[in-house]
Parts: structure tokens; sequence; C-alpha cells
């Protein structure tokens, strides 16, 4: 394939623009994530230290092969929201252990006490999702004061919901390693109690359904947590360790160990031999315009992300508005669905013609989003839009295909639907710091709220200015507007965990690639009837 010629002019004053807008907003994305790094107050941190213990983040450092890539899920969730921590009390990350892609849910014992509130479960229950989704191990790094119990009502359910899906998971032959580091206790006890492996620190690990007081209110008996559940008694007497290890760095070492045993899930075949974009990914931060409404080229976009910057389009001359290629990205194909303005019924019905051709070809798809919707209005009703526009959806929703969706700009109403939104369970979905979601833009929802508004005065038979002066009204237009746009922000939705992160542009090849590596991993799983039982 040939190499796509850019039509970019990344020395205008158009693209200089533009890049000096996206690199501001690049740069408090990094702030935002900086601050989600950070573990607690630096007394506790200290404290943490002084007992010669590590910090969730360094204890994932030490697990990871060296130098491998490495994506932390979900830094931003609970952002701006009352009461939950920022990231939750957990970091979820995806990365390289002993050759075999895995997810990490790490306690952070520093905020908190690694208390989990609602975020923390959530997080924990989107990372179930993925895990189950896309086949990947988990391993479980604990240390927690389990549930933040004035938030129990709200984590009851999902608290329960992460213990089922241990055990669905290792059914379908996808295995999780429990390192204890500390306190697992409570609720907290069946995370290792439902594990495949069960890796303990003596001296340090507790693990127990109720804590030396509780049992001695309950039956009278007197005991330390050490006798009760330490890491030596689960080694020696009821068998729920694995491995008993003197310390953390060899209870890591272990977790590694046993992943070097999953020569399945190690991807083999062909060498991964591949070209990197003949376009730098710096460009991308020139060609997104500052208005979302302004419209551009996706294949510019396309070109920085696919391998050799060459993709064969196909029927380039039908239905315009969408861009349908088949491409590679580091090696893997891929089928890439593109906006290149809204959705008219040829757009849709070509794509839904080229998810089926992918799904033949046994090839997962990228949704790039930048779509105002599906087309509106008298010709677009007498052409069909509804029935056509249900065939994209029907498609995406049917396939079997592996799903990644970039939200790269707006992304509003049934055209997030048709691109692989939240709700249509892509594998993977990120978004672009410079990107909106909502069912609208913010100024045309407010002038439709304003509309009805005034429609509804005349049928009840009143006058609008006996309702509202235009002074009031403009107000309540302002303010609706605003209140759009807070909840159009990729931050709102990302501290709900409508994505599976923020990310900045020049990222995106990279997490492609091992969002691709990990559904080409997934094939090496093997399923069975039950899951494994503790013996």
């Amino acid at each position: 394939m040939e190499i796509y010629q850019s039509a970019i002019d990344l020395s205008s004053q158009k693209s200089l623009l533009n890049r000096k807008r996206m690199e501001q907003i690049c740069s408090e994305l990094r702030g935002e994530l900086q601050k989600a790094s950070e573990e607690g107050p630096e007394k506790y941190v200290t404290r943490h230290k002084t007992r010669g213990k590590n910090l969730a983040r360094e204890r994932i450092n030490l697990l990871l092969d060296e130098g491998s890539p490495y994506l932390e899920l979900m830094p931003l969730a609970g952002i701006g929201q009352e009461d939950m921590t920022l990231g939750g009390s957990i970091v979820v990350a995806m990365g390289f252990v002993s050759g075999v892609l895995c997810l990490v849910n790490a306690n952070i014992p520093t905020k908190k006490g690694g208390a989990l509130n609602e975020i923390s479960v959530q997080k924990s229950r989107r990372m179930d999702e993925i895990s189950l989704q896309n086949k990947l191990p988990v391993i479980y790094l604990n240390e927690s004061a389990g549930a933040d119990l004035s938030q129990q009502a709200k984590i009851f359910n999902h608290g329960g919901r992460a213990f089922r899906e241990i055990t669905r998971r290792s059914k379908e032959g996808i295995p999780s390693i429990t390192v204890v580091f500390g306190s697992s206790t409570a609720g907290g006890a069946y995370i290792p109690g439902m594990s495949d492996y069960v890796i303990m620190v003596k001296g340090e690990a507790k693990t127990y359904l109720a804590g030396p007081p509780l049992v001695k209110m309950a039956l009278g008996e007197e005991i330390d947590d050490e006798n009760l559940g330490g890491a030596k008694m689960h080694a020696t007497k009821s068998g729920l360790a694995d491995f008993l290890a003197d310390n953390e760095e060899q209870a890591i070492a272990y977790a590694r160990q046993v992943v070097s045993q999953f020569q399945n899930l190690k991807l083999v075949g062909p060498e991964r031999n591949f070209t990197e974009p003949h376009y730098s990914a710096e460009d991308l931060l020139s060609i997104i315009p500052e208005d979302v409404k302004t419209p551009y080229d996706a294949r510019e976009i396309i070109a920085r992300l696919v391998d050799g910057s060459s993709f064969f389009e196909f029927k380039p001359l039908y239905g315009e508005t969408l861009v349908t290629a088949f491409a590679t990205i580091q090696g893997f194909p891929v089928g890439i669905l593109a906006n290149n303005g809204v959705l008219f019924s040829d757009s849709a019905n070509k794509g839904a013609h080229f998810i089926q051709l992918c799904q033949k070809q046994n090839r997962p798809l990228l949704f790039l989003q930048n779509i105002t919707g599906f087309m509106v209005g008298k010709d677009a009703e007498h052409s069909g839009i509804i029935k056509h526009g249900a065939k994209l959806i029907n498609a995406v929703s049917n396939t079997t295909l592996p799903k990644m969706t970039i939200l790269i700009g707006s992304s509003y109403g049934a055209g997030n639907y048709g691109m692989c939104g939240r709700a249509y369970d892509p594998n993977y979905l990120f978004t672009w710091p410079n990107s909106q979601l909502a069912v609208m833009g913010a100024e045309q929802l407010a002038g439709v709220m304003e509309i009805i508004a005034e429609q509804k005065s005349k049928g009840d038979g009143i006058s609008i200015k006996g309702l509202l002066d235009k002074g009031k009204m403009k107000v309540a237009k302002e303010m609706m507007k605003k209140k759009i746009e807070d909840e159009s922000s990729p931050y709102y939705g990302t501290s709900r965990i409508w994505d599976d992160g923020i990310i900045d542009p020049r990222q995106t090849r990279d997490i492609l690639g091992l969002c691709l590596y990990s559904i080409n991993q997934a094939k090496n799983v093997v399923s069975g009837e039950w899951g494994v039982y503790r013996m």
C-alpha cells in the first residue's frame, strides 16, 4: 500500500494555533495525572516506608517486566466528585509479567488505609469486564483496610460481584493471583480465597473473616492476629497460602514465577514486523481544531496511527462522511471506521457492510469518533435514515469482533451508539482531552430547551413574556449551556468510568498496540467446566 499523502500544512497559522491549544490541554491532563499518582499524605507514605514496605506503584514496577509497555487504566476515576478518593484507593494497570500481558489491581494502603469506596469498587468492576472480555490474567497486590463503612450501602453489591468475577474468570481459563502484603480481612479475605494462586508475606500478611476483637466478642476466644490469620498459619494449617515469602520482594518474585508457567498465554505466531508511521504523532496536535464543530479529514489522523501511514480504503467514493479502511497497527490487522462528518444513510450502510467484511476476516475493529450524530430533516427521513442507521447499530451490536473506540472529537447522540460508544461494550474505550460527549452540543441543547419552553407556554395559552422576561430567559439558557458543557467534558466522563482513561493523542498508537496484543493473546486461553477450587 502507498503512503498516504498528507495535505496538512504544519507551518500554517491555523496549525500553529491548533498545536498551541492542544499542548495546553495535554499539559493540564499531565497535571491531573500527576495528582492522581500521589499515594496519600506524606506522613502516611513516610510511615509506610519506614516499616520496610513498598508503595503500590513501587510494587507494580517490581512486578512488571523491565522496560516493557505499561498502561494505567482509569487513573482519574472520581475526579471532581465529593467523598471520593481521586483514582479510588486502587491502581489498575495493564503490563507484561514474565512475557504475559496481565492486569494488576493494587491497593494503595497509604490512602485511608486502602479502604475501598464507591469509585474503588466501580473501577475494580470495570477491570473485571476488561479481564473477562480480553482474557487477561489478574494479579491482586493486596493490603487494605477493607470497605469504607461510611459508603457500605454503595459498595456492598459491587463487592460481592467482584468475588464472583474471580471464579467466572477461573472457569474461563483466566487465572487470578493474589499477593497479600498486609491486611486482607473480612470481605477482602475472599479475594485470595477465590484466587487460583495465593502468595503471602510472612509476619505481615493477615487474612481472616473476623479479627481478634470480633472473635472474642462472638465466641469468647482470645487469640492474636498472627495465630488467627497470619501468613505462616495459612501456609502450614489452613492451606490458603500456596507460597510463603520472607519479604515483599520475594513475594513478587514468586508471582512472576507463577505467571512464567502460563506458557499457553505467551503470544506465539509470526514475527510482528512492522514499519512506524511515515508521519510523526506530534502532528496530531496541529491537526485537531480548537472547535469540535470544525471539520477535518479523518484520514490525517489514521495516517499518524497505522503502520507505514498506509491503509487500504474501502468504498472511498461512497458514503464519504465515514472513512472505512483496512490497515495494521504494530503488525496487528484492524478495520477502521472514522467519522468524516455527520452520518447519512449511505455512510451508515457503508459502515454496516464494512463490519460484515471484517467479521469474515476476523479483523478487530477500531472506531475513531468525531460525530455530531445521524443526519436529520425532511430529506434524511425520506431517505430512511432511521432504518439505515439501525443497520449500522445492528452490526456494531452483534459483531463478535473485538472492538476499540477512541473519542477524538465530538461524540453526540445516536452517533455515539453507531460508532460503538460505552453502551456497546467495546473491549477498550479511551478519550482525547479535547473530546466532548453528550446527547448534543451545549449550544444546540440549550436552544432546543428554549424552543420547547416557548412552545409549551403558547400551548398553555400563556405568553412567554408572562413566564420569563427576555433577561431571565437568557440567564436560564446560559446556565443550561454551562451545565451541559461541564457534563460534556472528558473529565466528567472519566470520573464516572465512562472510559478507560483520557490519553494524550500522541500516545494513541502505542496504547492501541497494547490493546491489540491483549486481543491476540486471548486466543490462547483454554476454558473449562469449573474454576479452580482451593483445596
